[in-house]
């Protein structure tokens, strides 16, 4: 990894082949995004379009196959969109605090793994919102700004192969009472939960990833259900909102 600072976007393009390869640096974000999957109901509608911010190259989408949405990806990163769209996401290039999108065009938004990213988090939980049609789901996941969440996605988890090194900046990890309140502002009310790793998940992860990445296509037996809800929100939560109308 060159030498760049903590959370700077260039980043993604030094590891744009890590994004989809077997037991690589961004293997736990595929977990992650299939627990936020979990939130999204299949389409009310014909032609529902559901936009997910910072979709990175599209990882979301092999766990909404069949739930009938419109599939809109908006990302800074042109390496991750080009990926997106092999996987079937409409891509939008643009900025998380100015999208370049339309009011109230969606009928679900999805920001997963983003907020913990983003300087301005107020203008980016505005333009979520903005977008969101009265109601419209809001989806979201994220890091709390607690030291235990410094000690295990930074100290701990980019030490490990959880996250590549500098891939976050702990000044801007999020505090659920913070968001809740954002998200108020422009009428989603947002539930918060927490969510980690189940143990077979993290036994699987610990004894088998020198395994999966010698051979990746070698079938190897892997848990229903990678991510699960906690009660604890000191770490990593999702966020699930209803815009009022």
């Amino acid at each position: 990894m060159p030498d760049l600072p903590p959370n700077d976007p260039r980043q993604y393009d030094v590891l744009a082949d890590e994004w989809w390869r077997p037991a690589g640096a961004f293997e736990m974000l595929h977990w992650i995004a299939e627990a936020r999957a979990r939130l999204v109901p299949p389409a009310a509608r014909p032609g529902a379009v559901l936009v997910d911010i910072g979709c990175g190259a599209g990882l979301l989408a092999p766990h909404l196959r069949g739930k009938g949405y419109r599939h809109v990806g908006v990302d800074l990163v042109g390496s991750a969109l080009r990926q997106a769209t092999r996987h079937g996401v409409e891509p939008v290039r643009g900025d998380a605090t100015r999208l370049p999108l339309a009011d109230r065009v969606a009928d679900v938004v999805s920001a997963g793994e983003l907020l913990e990213h983003v300087p301005d988090l107020s203008a980016a939980v505005a333009e979520a919102c903005r977008v969101l049609r009265p109601g419209g789901l809001l989806v979201l996941d994220t890091l709390n700004a607690t030291l235990a969440s410094r000690l295990i996605a930074v100290e701990l988890g980019e030490r490990l192969p959880v996250a590549p090194r500098g891939i976050h900046d702990p000044a801007l990890f999020v505090r659920p009472q913070r968001l809740v309140a954002e998200c108020a502002r422009h009428g989603v009310r947002l539930a918060v939960r927490g969510l980690r790793p189940s143990v077979f998940s993290l036994i699987d992860w610990l004894v088998r990833a020198p395994l999966r990445r010698s051979a990746p296509d070698r079938a190897l037996w892997k848990p229903r259900r990678r991510m699960v809800p906690t009660w604890s929100t000191s770490v990593l939560y999702q966020g699930r909102g209803v815009k009022v109308g």
